[in-house]
């Protein structure tokens, strides 16, 4: 009697939320928002439209899962490098967020979305816990803790965010232009200003040649923690 040869099973990773959400940052880093729809996710994932639906209502809760998913990896401190100082934490959440914002030309603008129009959300919350924690570490009275937070919050989505825009401004028709030429192009024409209307401007047109984005951000970091620790010392 012939037996029948048996096929093997076909094992394929089981969709979840999680891997949905996974595969939507994927999309929206190469394709952008408009390219993010539930049929291109269906494709990518080898799966029909309503498998995705069982997990996510629509596209704003996809778009608000994976900013908060990014949004997450980017504000965790690695346990295995801890911080010397709450300072030292506040700017190494900072560089995530900055990071991130720099590394997902889509995130600045869901960012902006999220924290203006669903606050109450999982993003502007996480935001808040990563930067209050270290605010309260750092010895500042409760009463201040929301203006500390809040300063800190909206210069590094502010700072990151136009770094974002920068890069994406420096080519508007999708080629590489090099950043040095293009500081270089900044810096002449501020130089060429009036020098009677913008003598300031003129003055520090050079100092734009060159300058590294991180090491500026990290900069304006350092003064917002040093005006919250001369404005809010305990017992001022």
């Amino acid at each position: 009697m012939a037996t029948r040869s048996r096929r093997p099973e076909r094992r394929q990773e089981p969709l979840s939320r999680e891997r949905i959400v996974a595969t939507a940052v994927e999309l929206l880093d190469t394709v952008g928002e408009r390219g993010l729809t539930f049929r291109a996710l269906a494709e990518r994932l080898s799966t029909g439209p309503g498998a995705i639906y069982w997990h996510i209502t629509g596209k704003a809760e996809l778009l608000a899962a994976a900013t908060d998913a990014v949004v997450a990896a980017a504000v965790t401190v690695d346990p295995a490098d801890p911080a010397d100082s709450p300072e030292d934490a506040v700017r190494a959440v900072a560089l995530g967020l900055f990071d991130a914002t720099e590394a997902h030309p889509w995130l600045a603008t869901q960012l902006a979305t999220q924290l203006s129009r669903t606050p109450w959300g999982t993003v502007a919350p996480r935001i808040f816990e990563s930067l209050g924690r270290q605010v309260r570490a750092m010895g500042v009275p409760e009463a201040d803790w929301f203006t500390a937070s809040s300063a800190l919050m909206h210069y590094i989505l502010g700072a990151a965010g136009q770094n974002a825009a920068n890069s994406a401004g420096a080519a508007p028709s999708g080629r590489d232009v090099d950043r040095d030429e293009f500081l270089d192009t900044v810096s002449t024409a501020w130089e060429g200003l009036d020098p009677d209307e913008y003598p300031f401007t003129r003055a520090v047109a050079d100092q734009v040649r060159g300058h590294d984005d991180r090491e500026q951000f990290l900069s304006g970091i350092t003064l917002v923690l040093a005006g919250i620790t001369a404005l809010h010392r305990p017992g001022r």
